[in-house]
């Protein structure tokens, strides 16, 4: 064996409680300050999660204090429930709505408030102010613009003879979940232009100079320096924008609670129902460990889909 082919192996350093206690009494005022945030933490998330997956394996419905094991019951029920597998396309159908179309249209306004304009500051402002307003003022201010009665939606689609008879956007099936997703693009818009932005400046503009100086035009160096060199800020916006619409609850709550006729139950809520509705906590704890499974399993193709892109 040739002496290139011998690897040479670190001595392993076996862990040593005492040294690492000694080591804890000696930063004891540093662990003193982090004990607030690991209590809450430990507490509210590690117990929690624990917990909840515990309550899969039981039937308690939060009133009775006695919790009887069901073994894999729930899991099965999940399986068969055709009101869940409802609830999973839905929340696919707002997902694969509401991500592109906003990811799509803050890129787009993000190559424009890009450009040496006027007001560019201004303008910024007013496309992220729907981010930090709170959800609960937004789907209701929403819920309004929506009314068939009084609503300025129907109001000027009339006005302009768009139509001849007011529409019911949060009562009709075929026309509430777009107009949810009309609303949550609307709102998360400006989230998607400031991220792509942060993205836009870090590109050097010596690959534009170079490009423009070998007769290239804005569409080819859109398409082969801008998209290209983003890739990272898309699939941050990718994977944090399915998480999100994954877990969409509030707009739901306020505007359609579900209807119509389940048209609009996605799984957060479903769960929801499961737990605060019907006290299934056992099964909504089972449901909420399925959903997990599916932003798992998702999150986890985006980053192989990235890795083979980047590779």
């Amino acid at each position: 064996m040739s002496s290139t082919a011998v690897a040479v192996r670190r001595p392993r350093r076996r862990w040593d409680a005492r040294r690492t206690l000694r080591q804890m009494r000696r930063e004891w005022s540093a662990y003193l300050f982090l004990s607030p945030g690991l209590i809450l933490f430990s507490v509210f998330t590690v117990f929690a999660l624990l917990f909840a997956f515990y309550l899969t394996f039981t039937q308690w419905n939060i009133i009775e204090p006695d919790r009887p094991f069901v073994g894999l019951a729930n899991y099965s029920r999940m399986v068969h429930d055709e009101d869940f597998r409802q609830s999973v396309i839905n929340t696919a159908y707002y997902t694969g709505a509401t991500v592109p179309l906003t990811m799509g249209i803050g890129l787009l306004i993000a190559l424009l408030l890009n450009q040496p304009i006027r007001f560019r500051g201004v303008f910024r402002t007013m496309y992220f102010l729907p981010v930090v307003t709170p959800f609960v003022v937004v789907a209701i201010v929403w819920k309004w613009l929506y009314n068939s009665d009084f609503g300025l939606f129907n109001y000027y689609l009339l006005k302009t003879h768009l139509i001849n008879e007011p529409l019911m956007w949060l009562a009709d099936k075929n026309l509430a979940m777009p107009a949810v997703v009309l609303m949550s693009v609307w709102s998360g818009v400006g989230f998607s232009m400031v991220i792509y932005l942060a993205g836009l400046q870090a590109i050097p503009q010596e690959l534009y100079e170079a490009a423009r100086v070998d007769g290239a035009g804005w569409w080819s160096q859109l398409r082969h320096i801008t998209i290209p060199m983003l890739a990272p800020t898309t699939l941050f916006l990718m994977v944090m924008g399915i998480i999100g619409s994954f877990q969409v609850f509030t707009q739901i709550f306020i505007m359609t609670n579900g209807g119509p006729v389940n048209r609009t139950t996605t799984m957060v809520f479903y769960i929801y129902e499961a737990a605060f509705k019907f006290y299934e906590m056992g099964y909504a704890s089972t449901l909420a460990y399925g959903l997990f499974a599916l932003l798992f399993v998702f999150t986890l193709i985006q980053l192989r889909m990235y890795r083979r892109a980047d590779a």
